[in-house]
């Protein structure tokens, strides 16, 4: 069934001193990135405080740096934005933001220490209930991509166990929940979930754990290299992530949030990123259960800034100047032509099986990365107009799941020529 309404957002990138703008916070330079915001006709954010400014020591969470959160959320509000927050940066565009409490003398496992898991809970904890009474606060993200520090590539690692990630990941829930009762609260990992054979944290912790199960989309993981800027694995790429979360779920209409996706160079030229945008919504859209599109990200980030990996510098829907871009007018199109619409997409009715083994470690999920032979045989199903989703080994058996996710064909890799 559809979840309603479908949501349409961005993660904000202040256009002033990117995230460091929290150490020089100009509400009204904020309020015009808004404005820049609203005009696109979004109608939420995503918000990234910076954890070692917010809390410096492990018993300081800064009064002020809340205070300053709780003015952007109410300054969104002023222009019809809900506010998601996230709190533990943690990892942001190439650069990691940890405090000094849990490095070099002090180091200390982020995900396993029981003083930092106990002061992450309390900052999580915090700032949800400094906004648990606006109207606008929809929830918490643990934190951006956080899974990153758990092993490999990461050049100084946290390593964990499936297990230790799993306890992690429902403390800190745990924690958001009893700041903001009832909001919407969840992790978000990047795609080494879905596509790393020994990675912590797994397929069933992103689809079981938490209120929404989020996936970040970024086709320089390989597809679009393999596939091409208009290849099939690479405009439905976001759509891929939908469905394969979904094998995993044990809600059958679980709500899927496309929290981050977008148009990199130069594997998406810019004379192409509105129509990569188009397409990749569009196809993100095709799927049911589909909470919302979040775009990446809101301004461009300033060439005064140094050392950003190139891609970083021009992912905006605006530029440093909030002067709309083509795939910023794409988007503001795929809004205004969906407001007032119902989101309705009829039902997937092929699955293709997906087995990695033991459904809670899935120490096989590179057969789903590009190159792999499930994402290719999807890729192959799709550009054939099947519409595929996916199913898991252990439930091609179950008749009860199958119907409840409108399931009629099950076909495995081998079988797609």
């Amino acid at each position: 069934m559809p979840h309603s309404p479908l949501r349409f957002g961005v993660n904000y990138t202040p256009s002033q001193g990117w995230f460091h703008h929290w150490l020089d916070f100009d509400l009204d330079a904020v309020r015009a990135d808004l404005d820049s915001i609203a005009g696109l006709g979004l109608d939420h954010i995503r918000v990234f405080p910076l954890w070692p400014l917010f809390q410096p020591n492990r018993t300081l969470i800064r009064p002020r740096a809340v205070e300053q959160l709780v003015q952007l959320a109410d300054a969104a509000a002023e222009r019809g934005l809900d506010v998601n927050v996230d709190g533990l940066q943690g990892h942001l565009s190439s650069f990691d933001f940890l405090p000094a409490w849990t490095q070099t003398w002090h180091r200390r496992n982020i995900f396993t220490d029981p003083d930092v898991v106990e002061g992450q809970a309390e900052y999580l904890r915090t700032l949800a209930a400094a906004l648990a009474d606006r109207p606008n606060f929809l929830g918490m993200t643990l934190g951006n991509e956080i899974n990153q520090f758990s092993g490999p590539p990461h050049p100084d690692p946290d390593p964990i166990t499936p297990e230790q990630a799993s306890r992690w990941l429902r403390t800190l829930l745990d924690a958001c929940e009893e700041g903001a009762p009832g909001r919407l609260h969840l992790h978000a990992e990047y795609d080494a979930a879905w596509y790393q054979d020994d990675h912590a944290f797994t397929p069933a912790h992103a689809a079981r754990i938490g209120a929404v199960t989020a996936v970040h989309s970024w086709v320089f993981n390989g597809t679009a290299q393999r596939h091409g800027r208009t290849g099939t694995a690479t405009e439905h790429h976001a759509a891929y992530l939908i469905e394969l979360s979904k094998a995993w779920a044990t809600d059958p209409h679980r709500p899927v949030w496309l929290q981050e996706v977008g148009a990199p160079a130069p594997l998406v030229p810019a004379e192409h990123a509105a129509a990569f945008t188009e397409a990749t919504v569009a196809n993100a859209l095709d799927c049911e259960d589909v909470w919302g599109v979040t775009w990446w990200c809101s301004h461009d980030v300033s060439r005064s800034l140094a050392d950003f990996p190139e891609l970083e510098y021009s992912l905006g829907l605006l530029t440093n100047d909030r002067q709309v871009k083509p795939a910023g007018e794409a988007i503001a199109g795929i809004v205004a032509d969906r407001r007032g619409t119902e989101y309705r997409p009829e039902p997937r009715t092929t699955a293709l099986v997906v087995d990695t083994g033991d459904d809670d470690t899935a120490p096989r999920r590179s057969t789903c990365a590009p190159g792999g032979a499930f994402f290719e045989a999807f890729a192959r199903l799709t550009a054939d107009g099947a519409r595929p989703t996916a199913v898991l080994a252990s439930q091609v058996g179950n008749q009860e799941h199958l119907a409840a996710r409108g399931i009629t064909d099950v076909l495995t890799p081998d079988q797609v020529r």
